[in-house]
Protein backbone atom coordinates (compact mmCIF):
# COMPACT_ATOMS: atom_id res chain seq x y z
CA UNK A 1 0.00 0.00 0.00
CA UNK A 2 3.05 2.32 0.80
CA UNK A 3 4.36 1.85 -2.70
CA UNK A 4 1.06 2.66 -4.21
CA UNK A 5 0.68 6.42 -2.40
CA UNK A 6 1.47 9.27 -4.36
CA UNK A 7 3.77 11.72 -3.15
CA UNK A 8 2.49 15.60 -2.28
CA UNK A 9 5.96 17.34 -1.60
CA UNK A 10 6.21 21.25 0.07
CA UNK A 11 9.25 22.73 -0.29
CA UNK A 12 9.95 25.10 2.56
CA UNK A 13 9.44 25.02 6.45
CA UNK A 14 8.61 28.49 6.59
CA UNK A 15 6.09 30.67 7.01
CA UNK A 16 3.74 29.46 4.12
CA UNK A 17 5.50 25.84 3.66
CA UNK A 18 4.07 24.98 7.31
CA UNK A 19 0.84 26.03 6.57
CA UNK A 20 0.40 24.69 3.63
CA UNK A 21 1.60 21.33 5.17
CA UNK A 22 -0.60 21.77 7.88
CA UNK A 23 -3.45 22.04 5.99
CA UNK A 24 -2.68 18.86 3.53
CA UNK A 25 -2.31 16.83 6.70
CA UNK A 26 -5.93 17.34 7.38
CA UNK A 27 -7.23 17.31 3.65
CA UNK A 28 -5.15 14.65 2.59
CA UNK A 29 -6.34 10.65 2.40
CA UNK A 30 -3.31 8.80 4.12
CA UNK A 31 -3.75 5.64 2.00
CA UNK A 32 -3.92 7.81 -1.18
CA UNK A 33 -1.22 10.18 -0.61
CA UNK A 34 2.23 10.07 1.31
CA UNK A 35 2.61 14.29 2.51
CA UNK A 36 6.54 14.97 2.66
CA UNK A 37 7.92 18.73 3.88
CA UNK A 38 11.56 19.10 2.84
CA UNK A 39 12.93 22.03 4.84
CA UNK A 40 16.84 22.98 4.80
CA UNK A 41 16.60 23.57 8.44
CA UNK A 42 15.19 21.38 11.64
CA UNK A 43 12.39 23.70 12.70
CA UNK A 44 10.27 26.54 11.40
CA UNK A 45 12.02 30.26 12.55
CA UNK A 46 9.48 32.42 13.64
CA UNK A 47 11.01 35.46 12.01
CA UNK A 48 9.09 38.20 13.27
CA UNK A 49 10.60 37.83 16.90
CA UNK A 50 14.25 37.25 14.42
CA UNK A 51 15.31 41.29 15.34
CA UNK A 52 14.64 40.77 19.17
CA UNK A 53 16.27 37.05 19.70
CA UNK A 54 19.10 38.30 17.33
CA UNK A 55 19.66 41.69 19.63
CA UNK A 56 19.62 40.24 22.92
CA UNK A 57 19.50 36.45 24.71
CA UNK A 58 17.05 37.98 27.80
CA UNK A 59 14.11 35.84 27.63
CA UNK A 60 15.56 33.31 25.61
CA UNK A 61 12.94 33.51 22.72
CA UNK A 62 15.17 30.99 20.60
CA UNK A 63 13.49 28.38 22.82
CA UNK A 64 9.92 29.30 21.72
CA UNK A 65 10.69 31.43 18.20
CA UNK A 66 12.13 27.98 17.09
CA UNK A 67 9.43 25.70 16.54
CA UNK A 68 9.80 21.89 16.04
CA UNK A 69 8.28 20.22 13.24
CA UNK A 70 7.11 17.30 15.43
CA UNK A 71 3.59 18.24 15.94
CA UNK A 72 3.07 20.24 12.53
CA UNK A 73 0.50 16.72 10.85
CA UNK A 74 -2.68 16.47 11.93
CA UNK A 75 -2.88 13.09 12.77
CA UNK A 76 1.05 12.22 11.98
CA UNK A 77 -0.34 12.54 8.05
CA UNK A 78 3.10 13.84 6.80
CA UNK A 79 6.72 13.35 7.35
CA UNK A 80 9.47 15.83 7.36
CA UNK A 81 12.92 15.66 5.22
CA UNK A 82 15.73 17.32 6.31
CA UNK A 83 17.70 18.77 3.36
CA UNK A 84 18.43 21.43 0.71
CA UNK A 85 16.49 21.42 -3.02
CA UNK A 86 18.93 21.90 -5.57
CA UNK A 87 16.83 21.78 -8.52
CA UNK A 88 13.10 20.25 -9.55
CA UNK A 89 12.49 18.25 -12.82
CA UNK A 90 8.88 18.26 -14.39
CA UNK A 91 8.08 19.36 -18.66
CA UNK A 92 6.13 22.23 -19.29
CA UNK A 93 2.57 21.24 -19.94
CA UNK A 94 2.91 17.98 -18.44
CA UNK A 95 2.59 16.50 -14.72
CA UNK A 96 4.57 15.14 -11.93
CA UNK A 97 8.39 15.06 -11.32
CA UNK A 98 11.33 15.20 -8.69
CA UNK A 99 12.95 17.19 -6.48
CA UNK A 100 16.50 16.33 -5.80
CA UNK A 101 18.32 17.29 -3.03
CA UNK A 102 22.26 18.37 -2.46
CA UNK A 103 22.56 14.75 -0.81
CA UNK A 104 21.15 13.25 -4.38
CA UNK A 105 18.56 11.76 -2.94
CA UNK A 106 15.41 12.11 -5.25
CA UNK A 107 11.70 12.37 -4.80
CA UNK A 108 9.23 11.96 -6.88
CA UNK A 109 5.88 14.11 -6.33
CA UNK A 110 2.30 13.85 -8.37
CA UNK A 111 1.91 17.87 -6.75
CA UNK A 112 4.60 19.96 -5.52
CA UNK A 113 4.62 23.14 -3.36
CA UNK A 114 6.93 25.87 -3.78
CA UNK A 115 7.32 27.72 -0.29
CA UNK A 116 11.38 28.32 -0.10
CA UNK A 117 10.66 32.05 1.19
CA UNK A 118 13.67 34.96 1.25
CA UNK A 119 17.23 35.36 2.85
CA UNK A 120 18.10 38.25 4.43
CA UNK A 121 21.62 39.51 4.96
CA UNK A 122 23.36 39.93 8.32
CA UNK A 123 21.79 38.78 11.78
CA UNK A 124 18.69 37.14 9.98
CA UNK A 125 20.86 35.36 7.52
CA UNK A 126 20.01 31.89 9.34
CA UNK A 127 22.81 28.83 9.40
CA UNK A 128 20.32 25.32 8.42
CA UNK A 129 22.17 23.67 11.30
CA UNK A 130 21.12 23.88 14.71
CA UNK A 131 24.78 24.16 16.74
CA UNK A 132 25.79 26.94 13.48
CA UNK A 133 22.22 28.94 14.50
CA UNK A 134 23.25 29.19 18.59
CA UNK A 135 26.79 30.14 17.40
CA UNK A 136 24.88 32.40 15.55
CA UNK A 137 22.75 34.78 17.34
CA UNK A 138 26.04 34.24 20.20
CA UNK A 139 27.94 36.24 17.52
CA UNK A 140 24.98 39.08 16.64
CA UNK A 141 24.30 39.48 20.70
CA UNK A 142 28.13 40.05 21.55
CA UNK A 143 28.60 42.39 18.52
CA UNK A 144 25.62 44.32 19.56
CA UNK A 145 26.54 44.88 23.28
CA UNK A 146 30.44 45.77 22.53
CA UNK A 147 29.33 48.06 19.64
CA UNK A 148 29.14 52.03 20.90
CA UNK A 149 27.41 53.11 17.79
CA UNK A 150 25.54 51.09 15.72
CA UNK A 151 24.49 51.92 12.01
CA UNK A 152 21.61 49.70 10.43
CA UNK A 153 21.34 50.39 6.79
CA UNK A 154 17.72 50.20 5.63
CA UNK A 155 14.51 51.89 7.13
CA UNK A 156 12.49 49.05 6.28
CA UNK A 157 10.34 47.40 8.36
CA UNK A 158 13.53 45.19 9.31
CA UNK A 159 15.72 48.01 10.23
CA UNK A 160 13.92 49.90 12.71
CA UNK A 161 12.53 46.82 14.42
CA UNK A 162 16.06 46.13 14.86
CA UNK A 163 16.99 49.77 15.69
CA UNK A 164 13.85 49.63 18.06
CA UNK A 165 15.09 46.20 20.47
CA UNK A 166 18.50 48.00 20.44
CA UNK A 167 17.49 50.88 22.11
CA UNK A 168 15.03 49.24 24.47
CA UNK A 169 17.94 47.07 25.87
CA UNK A 170 20.81 49.58 25.89
CA UNK A 171 19.27 53.17 25.99
CA UNK A 172 22.79 54.80 25.97
CA UNK A 173 23.79 53.39 22.96
CA UNK A 174 23.74 55.53 20.04
CA UNK A 175 21.84 54.15 16.59
CA UNK A 176 21.74 55.17 13.17
CA UNK A 177 19.88 54.32 11.00
CA UNK A 178 20.52 55.00 6.60
CA UNK A 179 17.56 54.70 4.53
CA UNK A 180 17.41 55.47 0.63
CA UNK A 181 14.39 57.13 0.13
CA UNK A 182 13.92 60.48 1.37
CA UNK A 183 11.05 58.62 3.86
CA UNK A 184 11.11 55.56 5.71
CA UNK A 185 9.33 52.35 4.50
CA UNK A 186 8.41 52.37 0.91
CA UNK A 187 5.32 54.28 -0.86
CA UNK A 188 3.51 50.91 -0.40
CA UNK A 189 2.18 53.24 2.75
CA UNK A 190 0.90 56.66 2.66
CA UNK A 191 3.05 59.57 3.44
CA UNK A 192 1.57 60.46 6.91
CA UNK A 193 2.08 56.67 8.14
CA UNK A 194 6.00 56.98 7.08
CA UNK A 195 5.85 60.32 8.73
CA UNK A 196 4.46 59.43 11.91
CA UNK A 197 6.82 55.98 12.29
CA UNK A 198 9.68 58.95 11.41
CA UNK A 199 8.99 61.08 14.73
CA UNK A 200 8.11 57.68 16.66
CA UNK A 201 11.37 56.76 15.78
CA UNK A 202 13.04 59.81 16.64
CA UNK A 203 11.63 60.28 20.25
CA UNK A 204 12.82 56.93 20.61
CA UNK A 205 16.31 58.05 20.38
CA UNK A 206 16.66 56.40 16.67
CA UNK A 207 18.68 59.43 14.63
CA UNK A 208 17.95 58.46 10.77
CA UNK A 209 19.59 59.93 7.72
CA UNK A 210 17.09 59.32 4.47
CA UNK A 211 17.65 59.99 1.23
CA UNK A 212 21.29 58.84 1.16
CA UNK A 213 22.87 55.31 0.93
CA UNK A 214 26.20 53.76 2.65
CA UNK A 215 27.92 50.64 1.94
CA UNK A 216 29.26 48.01 4.28
CA UNK A 217 32.41 48.35 5.45
CA UNK A 218 34.61 45.01 6.71
CA UNK A 219 33.47 44.03 10.10
CA UNK A 220 35.71 45.74 12.80
CA UNK A 221 35.76 49.05 10.81
CA UNK A 222 35.53 52.42 12.82
CA UNK A 223 34.27 55.20 11.11
CA UNK A 224 32.06 55.45 7.94
CA UNK A 225 30.81 57.95 5.76
CA UNK A 226 27.95 57.46 3.64
CA UNK A 227 27.59 58.22 -0.36
CA UNK A 228 26.65 61.90 0.14
CA UNK A 229 29.67 62.50 2.67
CA UNK A 230 28.08 62.47 5.86
CA UNK A 231 30.30 61.39 8.23
CA UNK A 232 29.67 58.95 11.75
CA UNK A 233 33.32 58.51 12.80
CA UNK A 234 32.95 56.90 15.87
CA UNK A 235 30.45 54.15 14.02
CA UNK A 236 31.61 50.62 14.82
CA UNK A 237 29.02 48.36 13.80
CA UNK A 238 27.20 48.72 10.59
CA UNK A 239 24.26 46.06 10.44
CA UNK A 240 22.48 45.47 6.65
CA UNK A 241 18.75 45.76 7.01
CA UNK A 242 17.73 45.60 3.38
CA UNK A 243 18.00 43.27 -0.04
CA UNK A 244 15.78 39.87 0.67
CA UNK A 245 16.12 38.00 -1.80
CA UNK A 246 13.93 35.00 -2.83
CA UNK A 247 15.47 31.57 -2.10
CA UNK A 248 14.35 30.44 -6.16
CA UNK A 249 17.79 29.36 -7.68
CA UNK A 250 16.98 25.98 -7.66
CA UNK A 251 13.65 26.76 -9.12
CA UNK A 252 14.78 27.83 -12.92
CA UNK A 253 15.78 24.08 -13.21
CA UNK A 254 12.18 24.19 -14.27
CA UNK A 255 12.26 26.73 -17.49
CA UNK A 256 13.74 29.93 -18.03
CA UNK A 257 10.03 31.60 -18.06
CA UNK A 258 9.49 30.03 -14.57
CA UNK A 259 11.13 33.36 -13.23
CA UNK A 260 11.09 36.98 -13.00
CA UNK A 261 14.47 39.14 -13.62
CA UNK A 262 14.23 39.47 -10.18
CA UNK A 263 14.22 35.85 -8.95
CA UNK A 264 10.39 35.55 -7.60
CA UNK A 265 8.06 32.90 -9.25
CA UNK A 266 5.25 33.53 -12.08
CA UNK A 267 1.99 31.81 -10.75
CA UNK A 268 -1.87 32.61 -11.90
CA UNK A 269 -4.86 33.16 -9.88
CA UNK A 270 -4.56 29.91 -8.39
CA UNK A 271 -1.08 29.95 -7.60
CA UNK A 272 0.39 27.26 -9.76
CA UNK A 273 3.13 27.93 -11.62
CA UNK A 274 2.67 28.88 -15.19
CA UNK A 275 3.07 26.28 -17.12
CA UNK A 276 3.38 23.67 -15.09
CA UNK A 277 0.36 21.67 -13.67
CA UNK A 278 0.32 20.37 -10.05
CA UNK A 279 3.32 22.67 -9.12
CA UNK A 280 2.15 25.24 -6.70
CA UNK A 281 4.21 28.45 -5.24
CA UNK A 282 3.25 30.76 -1.89
CA UNK A 283 4.65 33.40 0.32
CA UNK A 284 7.48 35.65 -0.85
CA UNK A 285 8.69 33.86 -3.67
CA UNK A 286 5.20 34.70 -5.79
CA UNK A 287 4.85 37.25 -8.25
CA UNK A 288 2.51 39.28 -6.88
CA UNK A 289 1.94 43.39 -6.59
CA UNK A 290 2.09 43.23 -2.81
CA UNK A 291 4.39 43.32 0.16
CA UNK A 292 6.61 40.36 1.26
CA UNK A 293 4.87 39.82 4.48
CA UNK A 294 4.40 36.89 7.01
CA UNK A 295 0.51 38.24 7.61
CA UNK A 296 -0.05 37.11 3.85
CA UNK A 297 0.48 33.21 3.83
CA UNK A 298 -2.12 32.40 5.56
CA UNK A 299 -4.53 33.28 2.58
CA UNK A 300 -2.11 31.96 0.22
CA UNK A 301 -1.96 28.87 2.21
CA UNK A 302 -5.78 28.21 2.01
CA UNK A 303 -5.54 28.87 -1.90
CA UNK A 304 -2.72 26.21 -2.22
CA UNK A 305 -3.98 24.01 -0.03
CA UNK A 306 -7.74 23.55 -1.58
CA UNK A 307 -6.65 23.58 -4.99
CA UNK A 308 -3.87 21.16 -4.68
CA UNK A 309 -6.82 18.26 -3.23
CA UNK A 310 -9.08 19.60 -6.55
CA UNK A 311 -5.75 19.13 -8.85
CA UNK A 312 -5.00 15.15 -6.91
CA UNK A 313 -8.75 14.60 -7.51
CA UNK A 314 -8.64 15.73 -11.44
CA UNK A 315 -11.45 18.56 -10.11
CA UNK A 316 -11.76 22.42 -11.53
CA UNK A 317 -9.88 24.51 -8.81
CA UNK A 318 -12.02 26.06 -5.95
CA UNK A 319 -9.56 29.11 -4.89
CA UNK A 320 -8.69 32.21 -6.55
CA UNK A 321 -6.01 34.95 -5.04
CA UNK A 322 -7.01 37.85 -5.39
CA UNK A 323 -4.64 39.82 -2.98
CA UNK A 324 -4.11 40.84 0.66
CA UNK A 325 -4.85 44.35 2.03
CA UNK A 326 -2.04 46.00 2.49
CA UNK A 327 -0.98 46.43 6.43
CA UNK A 328 2.48 46.87 8.62
CA UNK A 329 2.97 46.90 12.21
CA UNK A 330 6.47 47.81 13.66
CA UNK A 331 7.19 47.49 17.29
CA UNK A 332 9.80 49.64 18.33
CA UNK A 333 10.73 47.57 21.49
CA UNK A 334 8.77 45.79 23.44
CA UNK A 335 6.59 48.81 24.74
CA UNK A 336 5.12 50.49 21.66
CA UNK A 337 5.93 51.32 17.70
CA UNK A 338 3.15 52.18 15.31
CA UNK A 339 1.22 50.35 12.30
CA UNK A 340 -0.98 51.15 9.48
CA UNK A 341 -3.67 48.85 8.19
CA UNK A 342 -4.81 49.72 4.68
CA UNK A 343 -8.83 49.33 4.24
CA UNK A 344 -11.39 51.57 4.87
CA UNK A 345 -9.69 55.32 5.12
CA UNK A 346 -6.74 53.58 5.65
CA UNK A 347 -6.29 53.45 9.63
CA UNK A 348 -3.23 54.31 11.55
CA UNK A 349 -2.48 52.62 15.14
CA UNK A 350 -0.13 53.60 17.86
CA UNK A 351 1.87 52.55 20.45
CA UNK A 352 -0.97 51.13 22.55
CA UNK A 353 -2.40 48.37 19.78
CA UNK A 354 1.87 48.06 18.69
CA UNK A 355 2.23 46.51 22.04
CA UNK A 356 -1.02 44.84 22.72
CA UNK A 357 -0.98 43.16 19.16
CA UNK A 358 2.49 42.26 18.35
CA UNK A 359 5.77 44.64 20.38
CA UNK A 360 5.08 42.89 23.70
CA UNK A 361 5.23 39.27 22.55
CA UNK A 362 6.09 38.85 18.88
CA UNK A 363 2.88 36.78 18.22
CA UNK A 364 5.21 34.16 19.01
CA UNK A 365 2.15 32.00 20.72
CA UNK A 366 -0.14 32.15 18.07
CA UNK A 367 3.00 31.13 15.34
CA UNK A 368 3.24 27.98 17.84
CA UNK A 369 0.14 27.40 18.20
CA UNK A 370 -0.60 27.85 14.36
CA UNK A 371 1.93 24.41 13.94
CA UNK A 372 0.18 22.57 16.45
CA UNK A 373 2.00 23.79 19.89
Amino acid sequence: MAEKRQNVVVVGGGWAGTLIARDLSAKLDASKYNLILVSDKPYFIHLIAGARFTVTAEGKLEDQALVPFDKLFHNGNGSVKIGKVVSVSGRAGEKGGEVVLEDGERIPYAALVLATGSSWPGPLDFPSKDADMRSHLASWRNKYEKANHVVIVGGGAVGLETAGEIRDFWPKKKVTVVHSEAQLLNDTYPDKFRRDIERRARLRGISLILGDKLDIPPEGTVGVTTHNGKQLPDADLVVPAYGARPNTDFVASLGESVLTQQGTVRVDEHLEVLGHPGVFAAGDIIEWKEQKQAAKAGTHAAVVAANVVSFLEGKPYKKVYKGSYEMILIPLGRTGGAGYLGFLWGIMLGDFFARLLKAKELMISQSRAMRGY
